[in-house]
């Protein structure tokens, strides 16, 4: 990695991401001839006769946030910026996400006697991604993981518990929850801080082409149909948007994109359930692979481990398997009475074992007691009124409600018990929480588990500055940067869990100051 590379990290973060940016841009400029020679310009659309019809500085495509963060950092940089959302509502998968965020070697790990660092947190996040993780990308997100923590909190006012969550995969509990678990705090907070600095979102508006220039390779604006009304790609009003310096991708993910993810995985077909928004879904990423992006890691799709059956998309339960049953509690095979996997395991790795139990008509379950910790607690009347979490007052009617072996569910919890009192994970080596307690206290909670359809890991190329690069030149397209779920290579073969929420912001973050520092191209 270059010397201005590696001061995208840590205190010269983003006057880095601000300088280099200048490099980046001439380098993006020599590669335009050679690209010009090699790509089938034929299919980039823009022309110097273009005509435009509206015209900011830079241009920002989602409103996730990643999107947000970059329209945050493009404006304050001096640029005119606007965003544009398909839906008839901002904030994408972000604003109902789990709301959690890992921050590794924060002052709550250090209040709470917990050892981390940026190098753990980057460690985790390649060995769970089987080393196809990009290294510089890793290192970016890790040592940025609780510096854009605290932006969130100083920029905008974002508020976070005072409680640790730990997420499958981890070396330690190292992720700050918002107050209501929800994505949807930090959204809101950010929409409102944009609209004080008059950064227009406007929803309803489709992109339907990225205008590349034919003759130097710039991404130079955008085809978009105005009053859109999902899915139908051919309503709304066809316009033109001139970037003068940059695009930013911000489309997140394809996850409800079915023929899609299908291409990819044909084992995510069309029956399993999906906890993305409905928007999720590809028109965009095949937008940019047809101008040059270049496609990585597109097949590694992540599902969630800890959906329930009995509640559709993302919901509540998710809350509960994972703050409450894979944290203070077990999950248990309802055929065999057993746990059957280390709770705290990647999702990749829980997912495919319960997959595997489904496919063999077996079932399993989440449990946790009263002494469960974290905002979990508060979801808990919802969850049962909902039918998603069911309350029982012994064991032996936990097993008569699922069909489990009384005595093996005994003997399970038993062991658990003793593994808790002696600090050792005997049978699957999963970290204990210090703040668990003896499972046994009624109320006994339980979730049926179910895995759903949740992240997708792959998308454009991009490099540390979050320029996207040409398939034909690996030289980064001017005036084209992305981030958030848009982007492969930062995650590998599994994510980490709310290691998704600080990526998009600390990679808007830079897609947007870069893309300000551009030089415009009129």
């Amino acid at each position: 990695m270059s010397d201005d590379m590696k001061k995208t990290s840590r205190r010269g973060f983003l006057a880095a991401a601000g300088k280099v940016v200048a490099g980046g841009a001439a380098v993006g400029g020599l590669a335009a001839s050679a690209v010009a020679k090699e790509a089938p310009l034929s299919c980039w659309n823009a022309t110097s006769s273009q005509k435009w019809d509206e015209t900011y500085d830079v241009v920002v495509i989602g409103s996730g946030f990643a999107g947000l963060a970059a329209a945050y950092e493009a404006k304050n940089a001096g640029s005119s910026v606007v965003i544009l959302e398909k839906m008839r509502t901002p904030g994408g998968n972000s604003i109902i996400n789990g709301g959690g965020f890992a921050a590794a070697g924060s002052p709550l790990q250090q209040a709470q006697g917990l050892t981390d660092s940026p190098e753990l947190l980057a460690t985790d996040m390649v060995r769970e991604g089987l080393g196809l993780n990009h290294p510089e990308l890793v290192k970016i997100v890790a040592e940025q993981s609780w510096p854009v923590v605290k932006w969130t909190i100083d920029e905008f006012g974002v508020q976070y518990t005072d409680h640790l969550m730990q997420e499958g995969g981890h070396s330690v509990p190292r992720t700050y929850m918002t107050p209501s678990e929800s994505g949807a705090d930090v959204i809101k907070a950010m929409l409102a801080k944009l609209d004080g600095i008059g950064v227009p979102v406007r929803t309803r508006v489709y992109v339907q082409k990225i205008l590349r220039d034919g003759v130097d390779g710039r991404v130079k604006g955008l085809e978009v149909r105005t009053g859109y009304s999902f899915p139908n790609a051919n309503s709304g009003k066809v316009v033109t948007i001139r970037a003068r310096k940059a695009v930013v991708l911000a489309h997140g993910g394809f996850g409800q994109d079915v023929p899609f993810r299908l291409m990819q995985d044909p084992k995510l077909t069309g029956s399993m359930d999906c906890t993305n928004h409905p928007g999720a879904t590809s028109e965009l990423l095949r937008e940019a692979l047809r101008i040059g992006a270049t496609p990585i890691q597109l097949s590694w799709i992540q599902v969630g481990p800890w959906g329930s059956p009995d509640e559709k998309g993302f919901g509540l339960g998710p809350h509960f398997a994972q703050e409450g049953a894979a944290m203070f509690g077990v999950w248990v095979n309802t055929t065999t009475g057993k746990r059957f996997i280390s709770e705290l395991a990647n999702r990749k790795l829980r997912a495919d074992i319960i997959m595997s139990f489904i496919n063999k008509g077996q079932n399993c379950i989440a449990i946790a007691d009263a002494n469960l910790q974290g905002g979990v607690k508060n979801l808990l009347p919802a969850l049962i009124e909902r039918g998603v979490v069911r309350q029982f007052n012994t064991w032996d009617e936990i097993a008569q409600a699922y069909s489990i072996p009384a005595d093996a569910l005994k003997k399970t919890i038993e062991d658990y018990n003793r593994y808790l009192a002696q600090g050792k994970d005997e049978e699957f080596n999963r970290y204990l929480n210090k703040e668990a307690k003896p499972l046994g206290t009624a109320p006994l909670y339980v979730q049926r588990l179910l895995p759903k359809v949740h992240y997708t890991m792959g998308g454009v190329n991009v490099n540390a500055l979050s320029q996207v690069t040409d398939i034909a030149s690996d030289q980064p397209i001017p005036g084209f940067y992305a981030a958030g779920e848009s982007v492969g290579g930062v995650h590998g073969a599994v994510r980490l869990g709310t290691v998704s929420g600080p990526t998009c912001l600390v990679f808007g973050r830079i897609a947007g100051r870069n893309a300000a520092a551009e030089k415009p191209w009129s």
